[in-house]
């Protein structure tokens, strides 16, 4: 079995609610945060598979289409590539919040099913997010956990807190 490194996308790889963009709705909308390449080099580097798993409930409201958010995945790898990083698959939930689907964060489907079709070992695995649905998917998933940003660690019961991505991933190379 495999280990696995699963990412939320927005606030952890890309910018969302910031000063040049609201929500990525397009590829243009799409800035890498600063140091994310490095991070998921190191993740490819130690060994990791790596996907992304993402809520993204702008395609139930309307706000976008499923072949819109494609080619923002597209160029969301072809800017990591550039790098040398590489994301391995990504899952998304297309539905409208509070639609109670299966596979909706804060419910760990989107995880189980990378896992099984990648054949990861969950338990050796982390869940890495910057919400409390993303820390409570990873846990109901079997995962460790990394609550990223400048929210209260203790109020999503992560097992760790980092304050980005890519002093998470320094961490850890530094523990392999």
């Amino acid at each position: 079995m495999n280990k696995g490194m699963f990412l939320d996308r927005d606030g952890v790889i890309n910018e969302v609610l910031s000063n040049r963009v609201t929500f990525v709705n397009n590829p243009s909308d799409l800035y890498l945060l600063d140091g994310v390449e490095e991070a998921i080099k190191l993740f490819n580097d130690m060994g990791f598979g790596v996907f992304i798993v993402t809520n993204q409930g702008g395609i139930g409201l309307g706000y976008m289409k499923e072949d819109v958010l494609r080619s923002i995945h597209e160029k969301m790898k072809a800017d990591l590539a550039e790098f040398g990083a590489v994301i391995d698959d990504i899952a998304y939930c297309p539905h409208k919040p509070h639609a109670d689907c299966p596979c909706r964060k804060p419910k760990p489907k989107m995880i189980i099913d990378l896992a099984k079709k990648h054949k990861i070992n969950l338990t050796a695995s982390y869940m890495a997010g910057d919400r409390k649905p993303d820390i409570e998917a990873g846990k109901q998933a079997g995962t460790k956990t990394i609550l990223l940003g400048a929210r209260d660690a203790s109020a999503t019961g992560a097992d760790r807190y980092f304050p980005d991505l890519l002093i998470f991933a320094k961490w850890l190379k530094s523990r392999c």
